[in-house]
């Protein structure tokens, strides 16, 4: 039986998956999320459970990792990381300890990411997403199975790491400075040009934003990740600027898929801006630069 001490993270394709299946210490994680925008001026974004799909089709032995409640904090005002306490508590719920490897994939890949950002986050390293997610692995005629499954409680072990996300004053001192770190937009160049948005408050984007979007990092065909010499040349002007980097979007979820195209070019001072698009222009006395 294989092992998966030799994880290559952060990402592991379907054929390692397929190969490790039986391992013991294994813990694959669906994380699949819905979201619709808004559909008028003033209006919420929704956002709905995968977990009819995963019941009706996942990969075997697989767990469901619930974004929407578990993984986020409820007082938040999106789906906001939740406390090292309440994360950890959930973790342990999915059967994450310290001899377990994770491998998360969803329907789509950013909600994977997310859940590869949280563990990293909250000091979990052994974690990898599923490269072309669950749709290459059907589309490769792989087992799926339905129903729910488990995996044991653990007791999840792990030291928080604060500076993988960035808050609101960091941004806002990023911002009034012109320095300090690089600000990723990761959304569609659309939605960084915009002037007019019913997704957020106000349109506009947070002034000296680098925009990369994170659906260009796919390869269309698979909806695997590009290579490193494809990524480093979309990032190539990001890379040229000095300082962390700090990504975002619309609400902490796309912006991951950013953060680990940069892990794979091999820059570690990498942050995401949890509170994104959706607090920044919540607060009309913070800048925007539009169009």
């Amino acid at each position: 039986m294989a092992t998966t001490s030799d994880l290559p993270t952060p990402l592991v394709s379907t054929e390692w998956l397929a190969e490790h299946l039986d391992d013991p210490n294994l813990r694959i994680l669906d994380a699949t999320v819905h979201l619709a925008p808004p559909t008028e001026a003033g209006g919420q974004w929704s956002q709905s459970s995968g977990k009819p799909e995963y019941l009706a089709a996942h990969i075997p032995g697989a767990a469901f990792a619930d974004i929407i409640d578990d993984l986020s904090e409820p007082d938040g005002a999106w789906l906001t990381k939740p406390s090292p306490e309440r994360f950890a508590a959930a973790a342990g719920r999915l059967g994450i300890g310290p001899d377990t490897t994770v491998v998360v994939y969803a329907v789509n890949v950013f909600w994977a990411t997310r859940v590869w950002w949280l563990l990293l986050a909250n000091g979990f390293d052994n974690v990898a997403v599923l490269d072309g997610g669950l749709g290459k692995w059907t589309a490769e005629d792989r087992p799926t199975r339905s129903g729910e499954e488990t995996y044991p409680a653990a007791e999840f072990v792990g030291t928080p790491r604060p500076e993988l996300f960035a808050e609101l004053d960091e941004v806002k001192q990023v911002v009034e400075s012109g320095s300090g770190a690089c600000l990723i937009h990761s959304l569609s160049p659309e939605d960084y040009h915009a002037t007019e948005t019913i997704n957020y408050p106000r349109p506009g984007r947070i002034p000296g934003s680098r925009n990369v979007f994170v659906a260009a990092l796919l390869d269309p065909t698979d909806g695997t990740f590009r290579s490193v010499p494809e990524l480093r040349e979309i990032f190539q002007d990001v890379q040229t600027q000095p300082g962390r980097k700090v990504t975002y979007c619309g609400g902490g979820i796309a912006a991951t898929g950013d953060a680990l195209a940069l892990r794979l070019l091999g820059e570690t001072d990498v942050a995401v801006y949890d509170g994104s698009l959706m607090e920044w222009t919540s607060d009309p006395s913070l800048p925007l630069e539009v169009g």
